[in-house]
């Protein structure tokens, strides 16, 4: 064994902080701290959705009404700035000033 490769053998490949060979970061005092808050706030979300504040008959279906009636009103936001329909006999009515086979 080479006395380079004996002295090296603990070098981290590539970039040290990416990949799958990474150096592993050290858990400081405010990393824990941080973990534990989140960890925290998980809980309490867990808790406050663990029970609903309606059963799932009454949840189905409950803003169907309201969703058609936005829905109708963008609907007619859209509509009403449409413009009017525009016809081919009303475009090309000027070329008929000489219309003789009729």
């Amino acid at each position: 064994m080479f006395l380079s490769a004996f002295l090296c053998r603990n070098r981290i490949p590539g970039r040290q902080w990416i990949g799958k060979h990474r150096r592993p970061r050290r858990v400081s005092f405010f990393s824990k701290q941080n973990m534990i808050r989140r960890l925290e706030i998980e809980a309490e979300n867990h808790y406050w959705l663990s029970m609903p504040h309606l059963t799932a008959e009454q949840e189905f279906g409950h803003a169907a009404a309201r969703r058609a009636e936005t829905f109708e009103a963008i609907k007619r936001a859209s509509t009403s700035n449409f413009p009017p329909h525009r016809f081919v006999a009303d475009q090309l009515q000027h070329l008929n000033v000489t219309k003789k086979w009729s």
